[in-house]
Protein backbone atom coordinates (compact mmCIF):
# COMPACT_ATOMS: atom_id res chain seq x y z
CA UNK A 1 0.00 0.00 0.00
CA UNK A 2 1.84 4.08 -1.01
CA UNK A 3 2.51 5.91 2.26
CA UNK A 4 -0.26 8.40 1.56
CA UNK A 5 -3.14 5.52 1.53
CA UNK A 6 -1.72 3.86 4.42
CA UNK A 7 -1.54 7.13 6.66
CA UNK A 8 -4.92 8.02 5.40
CA UNK A 9 -5.87 4.10 6.87
CA UNK A 10 -4.63 5.31 10.23
CA UNK A 11 -7.13 5.91 13.11
CA UNK A 12 -7.04 7.60 16.73
CA UNK A 13 -6.01 4.62 19.37
CA UNK A 14 -9.28 2.87 20.50
CA UNK A 15 -11.00 3.38 17.29
CA UNK A 16 -11.47 1.18 14.55
CA UNK A 17 -13.31 0.10 11.18
CA UNK A 18 -15.90 -1.99 11.11
CA UNK A 19 -16.27 -4.33 7.63
CA UNK A 20 -18.70 -5.79 6.15
CA UNK A 21 -18.65 -9.24 7.91
CA UNK A 22 -18.03 -7.67 11.17
CA UNK A 23 -21.06 -5.09 10.66
CA UNK A 24 -23.89 -7.77 9.68
CA UNK A 25 -22.65 -9.92 12.52
CA UNK A 26 -23.27 -6.71 15.03
CA UNK A 27 -26.49 -5.86 13.32
CA UNK A 28 -27.98 -8.92 13.63
CA UNK A 29 -27.03 -9.89 17.27
CA UNK A 30 -28.43 -5.84 17.92
CA UNK A 31 -31.86 -6.74 16.25
CA UNK A 32 -32.01 -9.96 18.02
CA UNK A 33 -31.41 -8.44 21.13
CA UNK A 34 -33.95 -5.99 20.99
CA UNK A 35 -36.88 -8.20 19.79
CA UNK A 36 -36.38 -9.95 23.17
CA UNK A 37 -36.35 -6.93 25.20
CA UNK A 38 -39.64 -5.80 23.14
CA UNK A 39 -41.13 -9.07 23.73
CA UNK A 40 -41.37 -8.69 26.81
CA UNK A 41 -42.55 -4.87 27.15
CA UNK A 42 -39.80 -2.77 26.83
CA UNK A 43 -40.08 0.11 24.31
CA UNK A 44 -37.54 1.32 21.98
CA UNK A 45 -36.28 4.71 22.66
CA UNK A 46 -33.12 6.60 20.70
CA UNK A 47 -31.92 9.99 22.13
CA UNK A 48 -29.24 11.72 20.78
CA UNK A 49 -25.19 11.16 20.25
CA UNK A 50 -24.73 14.14 21.80
CA UNK A 51 -26.50 16.60 24.35
CA UNK A 52 -25.61 20.39 26.78
CA UNK A 53 -23.09 19.12 29.09
CA UNK A 54 -24.85 20.41 32.17
CA UNK A 55 -27.65 17.59 31.18
CA UNK A 56 -25.67 14.89 29.85
CA UNK A 57 -23.36 14.68 32.85
CA UNK A 58 -25.80 14.78 35.75
CA UNK A 59 -27.29 12.55 37.74
CA UNK A 60 -25.63 9.42 37.18
CA UNK A 61 -24.29 10.75 34.00
CA UNK A 62 -21.74 12.56 36.56
CA UNK A 63 -19.82 9.20 37.01
CA UNK A 64 -18.67 9.73 33.12
CA UNK A 65 -17.38 12.94 33.67
CA UNK A 66 -13.76 12.27 33.09
CA UNK A 67 -14.91 10.18 29.99
CA UNK A 68 -16.79 12.53 28.42
CA UNK A 69 -15.41 14.27 25.05
CA UNK A 70 -16.33 18.29 25.18
CA UNK A 71 -17.34 20.54 22.04
CA UNK A 72 -18.69 24.14 22.20
CA UNK A 73 -21.92 24.32 20.06
CA UNK A 74 -21.48 26.71 17.46
CA UNK A 75 -24.88 27.97 17.29
CA UNK A 76 -26.45 28.16 21.16
CA UNK A 77 -22.67 29.08 22.43
CA UNK A 78 -23.08 26.39 25.08
CA UNK A 79 -20.92 23.42 25.47
CA UNK A 80 -21.87 20.22 24.79
CA UNK A 81 -20.72 16.70 25.64
CA UNK A 82 -20.61 13.28 23.23
CA UNK A 83 -22.26 10.43 25.42
CA UNK A 84 -19.78 7.89 27.25
CA UNK A 85 -23.06 5.75 28.51
CA UNK A 86 -26.77 6.08 27.25
CA UNK A 87 -28.08 4.66 30.54
CA UNK A 88 -28.32 8.71 32.23
CA UNK A 89 -29.83 9.60 28.60
CA UNK A 90 -32.74 7.22 28.92
CA UNK A 91 -33.09 8.26 32.91
CA UNK A 92 -33.34 12.08 31.02
CA UNK A 93 -35.86 11.04 28.91
CA UNK A 94 -38.15 8.87 31.61
CA UNK A 95 -37.91 11.84 33.98
CA UNK A 96 -38.70 14.71 31.68
CA UNK A 97 -40.68 13.82 28.17
CA UNK A 98 -42.42 10.21 29.54
CA UNK A 99 -42.57 11.61 33.40
CA UNK A 100 -46.29 11.24 32.94
CA UNK A 101 -46.00 7.26 31.50
CA UNK A 102 -47.34 4.27 33.70
CA UNK A 103 -45.10 3.10 35.85
CA UNK A 104 -42.86 0.91 35.96
CA UNK A 105 -41.51 2.68 32.92
CA UNK A 106 -39.87 -0.54 30.64
CA UNK A 107 -37.62 1.20 27.66
CA UNK A 108 -34.70 -0.34 25.96
CA UNK A 109 -31.94 1.02 23.45
CA UNK A 110 -29.24 0.49 21.30
CA UNK A 111 -26.48 2.90 19.95
CA UNK A 112 -22.89 4.21 19.68
CA UNK A 113 -20.59 5.44 22.53
CA UNK A 114 -17.34 7.39 22.49
CA UNK A 115 -15.21 7.49 25.40
CA UNK A 116 -11.78 9.62 26.49
CA UNK A 117 -10.02 6.59 27.17
CA UNK A 118 -10.25 2.52 26.46
CA UNK A 119 -9.54 0.10 29.70
CA UNK A 120 -6.83 -2.54 29.77
CA UNK A 121 -10.00 -5.06 29.59
CA UNK A 122 -11.63 -3.32 26.95
CA UNK A 123 -9.19 -0.81 24.85
CA UNK A 124 -11.90 0.17 22.28
CA UNK A 125 -12.91 3.74 22.73
CA UNK A 126 -16.38 3.68 20.20
CA UNK A 127 -18.70 0.49 20.73
CA UNK A 128 -22.12 -0.25 20.57
CA UNK A 129 -24.37 -0.12 23.74
CA UNK A 130 -27.39 -2.25 23.78
CA UNK A 131 -29.67 -2.32 27.00
CA UNK A 132 -33.05 -2.29 29.39
CA UNK A 133 -34.08 0.32 31.67
CA UNK A 134 -36.82 -0.64 34.28
CA UNK A 135 -37.84 2.67 35.71
CA UNK A 136 -39.96 3.41 39.03
CA UNK A 137 -40.41 0.19 40.46
CA UNK A 138 -38.60 -0.74 43.92
CA UNK A 139 -39.58 -4.17 44.10
CA UNK A 140 -36.62 -7.05 44.29
CA UNK A 141 -39.33 -8.84 41.63
CA UNK A 142 -37.76 -5.87 38.91
CA UNK A 143 -34.13 -6.48 40.01
CA UNK A 144 -35.20 -10.30 39.41
CA UNK A 145 -36.74 -9.17 35.76
CA UNK A 146 -33.41 -7.56 34.32
CA UNK A 147 -31.07 -10.48 35.44
CA UNK A 148 -33.06 -13.15 33.96
CA UNK A 149 -33.65 -10.65 31.15
CA UNK A 150 -30.27 -10.32 30.43
CA UNK A 151 -29.25 -14.06 30.53
CA UNK A 152 -32.61 -14.73 28.06
CA UNK A 153 -31.41 -12.93 25.73
CA UNK A 154 -27.98 -13.58 25.45
CA UNK A 155 -28.75 -16.84 25.40
CA UNK A 156 -31.44 -16.26 22.64
CA UNK A 157 -28.13 -15.25 20.58
CA UNK A 158 -25.55 -17.60 21.00
CA UNK A 159 -23.63 -17.07 23.75
CA UNK A 160 -22.00 -19.90 25.91
CA UNK A 161 -21.37 -20.85 29.20
CA UNK A 162 -23.19 -17.83 30.80
CA UNK A 163 -22.63 -16.53 34.53
CA UNK A 164 -24.13 -13.78 36.84
CA UNK A 165 -22.09 -11.78 39.43
CA UNK A 166 -24.43 -10.06 42.20
CA UNK A 167 -23.07 -7.33 44.31
CA UNK A 168 -24.35 -4.30 46.73
CA UNK A 169 -21.88 -1.58 45.86
CA UNK A 170 -23.12 0.29 49.32
CA UNK A 171 -22.75 -2.51 51.44
CA UNK A 172 -19.53 -1.41 52.74
CA UNK A 173 -20.29 2.19 53.25
CA UNK A 174 -23.12 1.42 54.83
CA UNK A 175 -21.31 -0.85 57.33
CA UNK A 176 -18.64 1.30 58.36
CA UNK A 177 -21.06 4.29 58.45
CA UNK A 178 -22.94 2.27 60.88
CA UNK A 179 -20.23 0.87 62.98
CA UNK A 180 -18.84 4.62 63.40
CA UNK A 181 -16.29 4.72 60.76
CA UNK A 182 -15.24 8.05 59.24
CA UNK A 183 -14.98 9.17 55.19
CA UNK A 184 -11.26 9.21 55.52
CA UNK A 185 -11.49 5.28 57.24
CA UNK A 186 -13.86 4.37 54.53
CA UNK A 187 -11.92 5.44 51.46
CA UNK A 188 -8.69 4.04 52.29
CA UNK A 189 -11.13 0.53 53.41
CA UNK A 190 -12.51 0.39 50.05
CA UNK A 191 -9.19 0.99 48.26
CA UNK A 192 -7.95 -2.02 50.00
CA UNK A 193 -10.89 -3.99 49.22
CA UNK A 194 -10.87 -3.41 46.00
CA UNK A 195 -7.36 -4.93 45.95
CA UNK A 196 -8.29 -7.72 48.27
CA UNK A 197 -5.79 -6.57 50.38
CA UNK A 198 -6.60 -8.44 53.72
CA UNK A 199 -3.73 -6.90 55.87
CA UNK A 200 -5.01 -3.66 54.94
CA UNK A 201 -8.60 -3.94 55.61
CA UNK A 202 -6.99 -5.36 59.42
CA UNK A 203 -4.58 -2.46 59.78
CA UNK A 204 -7.43 0.23 58.97
CA UNK A 205 -10.52 -1.04 59.46
CA UNK A 206 -11.05 -0.79 63.34
CA UNK A 207 -14.45 -2.31 64.40
CA UNK A 208 -15.35 -3.26 61.17
CA UNK A 209 -12.42 -4.48 60.17
CA UNK A 210 -13.57 -8.56 61.33
CA UNK A 211 -16.58 -8.25 59.52
CA UNK A 212 -15.12 -7.03 56.12
CA UNK A 213 -12.71 -9.55 56.18
CA UNK A 214 -15.52 -12.05 56.64
CA UNK A 215 -17.50 -10.93 53.86
CA UNK A 216 -14.09 -11.08 51.43
CA UNK A 217 -13.28 -14.04 52.11
CA UNK A 218 -16.96 -15.31 51.55
CA UNK A 219 -17.36 -14.00 47.85
CA UNK A 220 -17.94 -16.36 45.82
CA UNK A 221 -20.79 -19.13 44.56
CA UNK A 222 -24.39 -17.61 45.67
CA UNK A 223 -25.28 -20.00 47.98
CA UNK A 224 -21.67 -20.43 50.11
CA UNK A 225 -21.66 -16.34 50.15
CA UNK A 226 -25.56 -16.08 51.60
CA UNK A 227 -24.86 -18.62 53.68
CA UNK A 228 -21.69 -16.37 55.59
CA UNK A 229 -24.16 -12.92 55.14
CA UNK A 230 -26.76 -14.17 57.13
CA UNK A 231 -24.41 -15.30 60.10
CA UNK A 232 -22.98 -11.60 60.38
CA UNK A 233 -24.57 -9.09 62.76
CA UNK A 234 -25.05 -6.20 60.69
CA UNK A 235 -25.80 -3.16 61.18
CA UNK A 236 -29.19 -1.55 60.43
CA UNK A 237 -28.52 0.33 57.52
CA UNK A 238 -26.54 -2.85 55.62
CA UNK A 239 -29.31 -4.79 56.80
CA UNK A 240 -31.89 -4.20 53.54
CA UNK A 241 -29.09 -4.38 51.27
CA UNK A 242 -29.13 -8.37 52.88
CA UNK A 243 -32.59 -8.70 51.90
CA UNK A 244 -32.16 -7.43 48.59
CA UNK A 245 -29.76 -9.92 48.30
CA UNK A 246 -31.56 -13.05 49.72
CA UNK A 247 -35.10 -11.80 47.78
CA UNK A 248 -33.63 -11.77 44.71
CA UNK A 249 -31.46 -15.06 44.74
CA UNK A 250 -34.62 -16.54 45.81
CA UNK A 251 -36.29 -15.21 42.54
CA UNK A 252 -33.52 -16.06 40.25
CA UNK A 253 -33.20 -19.68 41.51
CA UNK A 254 -37.24 -20.08 40.93
CA UNK A 255 -36.89 -18.72 37.31
CA UNK A 256 -33.49 -20.30 36.19
CA UNK A 257 -32.13 -23.07 38.80
CA UNK A 258 -29.25 -24.07 36.82
CA UNK A 259 -28.37 -20.53 36.76
CA UNK A 260 -24.54 -19.88 37.30
CA UNK A 261 -24.41 -16.91 40.04
CA UNK A 262 -21.66 -15.69 42.02
CA UNK A 263 -22.05 -13.08 44.68
CA UNK A 264 -18.96 -10.18 45.44
CA UNK A 265 -19.96 -8.93 48.87
CA UNK A 266 -17.22 -6.42 48.48
CA UNK A 267 -17.28 -5.47 45.05
CA UNK A 268 -17.54 -1.14 44.04
CA UNK A 269 -15.04 -0.89 41.09
CA UNK A 270 -17.40 0.62 37.97
CA UNK A 271 -20.59 0.95 39.71
CA UNK A 272 -20.02 4.44 40.66
CA UNK A 273 -23.49 5.59 40.31
CA UNK A 274 -25.45 2.52 41.38
CA UNK A 275 -27.44 2.67 44.42
CA UNK A 276 -28.44 -1.09 45.47
CA UNK A 277 -28.42 -4.58 44.14
CA UNK A 278 -25.66 -4.23 40.75
CA UNK A 279 -24.23 -7.68 38.88
CA UNK A 280 -21.87 -8.28 35.57
CA UNK A 281 -22.98 -10.44 33.21
CA UNK A 282 -20.05 -12.97 31.77
CA UNK A 283 -19.25 -15.44 29.66
CA UNK A 284 -16.00 -18.02 29.47
CA UNK A 285 -15.88 -17.71 26.06
CA UNK A 286 -15.71 -13.94 25.97
CA UNK A 287 -15.14 -12.52 29.75
CA UNK A 288 -17.18 -9.57 30.73
CA UNK A 289 -20.42 -8.82 28.81
CA UNK A 290 -22.31 -6.16 30.10
CA UNK A 291 -23.10 -4.41 33.76
CA UNK A 292 -26.35 -3.54 35.57
CA UNK A 293 -27.78 -2.42 38.74
CA UNK A 294 -30.17 0.00 40.61
CA UNK A 295 -29.80 4.25 40.40
CA UNK A 296 -31.86 7.11 40.99
CA UNK A 297 -33.09 8.27 37.54
CA UNK A 298 -32.81 11.93 37.49
CA UNK A 299 -30.75 12.82 40.55
CA UNK A 300 -28.05 11.84 42.31
CA UNK A 301 -27.49 10.62 45.90
CA UNK A 302 -29.72 7.23 47.47
CA UNK A 303 -33.04 9.04 48.27
CA UNK A 304 -33.69 11.37 45.37
CA UNK A 305 -34.79 10.55 42.04
CA UNK A 306 -37.00 7.60 41.06
CA UNK A 307 -35.52 4.12 41.75
CA UNK A 308 -34.58 2.30 38.50
CA UNK A 309 -32.32 -1.10 37.19
CA UNK A 310 -31.17 -1.74 34.22
CA UNK A 311 -28.11 -3.45 32.36
CA UNK A 312 -26.15 -1.99 29.70
CA UNK A 313 -24.71 -5.31 27.09
CA UNK A 314 -21.01 -4.06 25.31
CA UNK A 315 -21.14 -5.43 21.48
CA UNK A 316 -17.69 -5.31 21.10
CA UNK A 317 -17.05 -7.92 23.69
CA UNK A 318 -20.47 -9.71 22.98
CA UNK A 319 -19.81 -10.33 19.56
CA UNK A 320 -16.84 -12.29 21.02
CA UNK A 321 -18.72 -15.15 21.85
CA UNK A 322 -21.43 -15.13 19.44
CA UNK A 323 -21.45 -17.28 16.83
CA UNK A 324 -22.26 -15.48 13.66
CA UNK A 325 -25.36 -16.69 11.28
CA UNK A 326 -25.35 -18.24 8.08
CA UNK A 327 -25.33 -15.40 5.63
CA UNK A 328 -27.97 -15.76 3.01
CA UNK A 329 -26.62 -16.95 -0.84
CA UNK A 330 -25.03 -14.36 -3.17
CA UNK A 331 -25.86 -14.68 -6.43
CA UNK A 332 -24.89 -12.91 -9.36
CA UNK A 333 -27.46 -11.48 -11.94
CA UNK A 334 -25.94 -11.25 -15.70
CA UNK A 335 -26.13 -7.49 -16.88
CA UNK A 336 -29.78 -7.39 -19.18
CA UNK A 337 -31.59 -9.95 -16.79
CA UNK A 338 -34.37 -7.76 -16.11
CA UNK A 339 -35.82 -6.19 -12.59
CA UNK A 340 -38.15 -8.09 -11.88
CA UNK A 341 -36.11 -11.49 -12.79
CA UNK A 342 -33.81 -10.20 -9.69
CA UNK A 343 -37.00 -9.08 -7.38
CA UNK A 344 -37.94 -12.91 -7.73
CA UNK A 345 -34.45 -14.30 -6.44
CA UNK A 346 -34.79 -12.33 -3.47
CA UNK A 347 -38.34 -13.26 -2.81
CA UNK A 348 -36.66 -16.82 -2.32
CA UNK A 349 -34.12 -15.52 -0.05
CA UNK A 350 -31.11 -14.96 -2.33
CA UNK A 351 -29.10 -11.66 -2.04
CA UNK A 352 -28.71 -10.07 -5.58
CA UNK A 353 -25.92 -8.83 -7.06
CA UNK A 354 -26.65 -6.97 -10.39
CA UNK A 355 -24.35 -6.68 -13.27
CA UNK A 356 -24.02 -3.20 -14.48
CA UNK A 357 -22.42 -3.75 -17.68
CA UNK A 358 -21.73 -7.25 -19.82
CA UNK A 359 -19.28 -9.35 -19.43
CA UNK A 360 -17.37 -12.25 -20.88
CA UNK A 361 -17.64 -15.11 -17.97
CA UNK A 362 -20.06 -14.46 -16.01
CA UNK A 363 -19.22 -17.51 -13.51
CA UNK A 364 -16.01 -15.51 -13.52
CA UNK A 365 -17.43 -12.15 -12.58
CA UNK A 366 -19.50 -13.84 -10.12
CA UNK A 367 -16.84 -15.09 -8.41
CA UNK A 368 -15.17 -11.97 -8.57
CA UNK A 369 -17.93 -9.65 -6.35
CA UNK A 370 -17.94 -12.86 -3.92
CA UNK A 371 -20.69 -14.46 -5.36
CA UNK A 372 -21.52 -18.48 -5.24
CA UNK A 373 -23.91 -18.14 -7.40
CA UNK A 374 -24.99 -16.89 -10.37
CA UNK A 375 -27.74 -16.64 -12.80
CA UNK A 376 -27.57 -18.45 -16.04
CA UNK A 377 -30.43 -19.26 -18.89
CA UNK A 378 -32.89 -18.54 -15.94
CA UNK A 379 -31.34 -21.01 -13.43
CA UNK A 380 -29.04 -20.15 -10.23
CA UNK A 381 -26.47 -22.30 -10.85
CA UNK A 382 -23.10 -22.61 -7.90
CA UNK A 383 -20.24 -20.79 -9.12
CA UNK A 384 -17.29 -23.37 -10.17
Amino acid sequence: MPADALSSALLPAGLHDVLPSEAAHEAAAVERLLAEFAAQGYRRVDPPLVEFEENLLSGPGAAMSKQTFRLMDPHSQRMMAVRADITPQIARIATTRLKNEARPLRLCYAGQVLRVKGSQLRPERQFTQVGVELIGALEAEADAEVVLLAVQALTAIGVPHLSVDLCVPTMVSRICAGLGLGEDEIRQLRAALDRKDSAAVAAVGGTAASLLETLMSASGPAERAMQALAALPLPEGAEKDRRRLTDTLALLRAAMPNLTVTIDLVEHRGFEYQTGLSFTLFSRAAGELGQGGRYRAGAQGEDRGEPATGFTLYMDTLLRAVPAAKAPGRVYVPHGSGWETARRLRADGWVTVAGLAPVTDAAAEARRLHCGHWLAGGDVKPVG
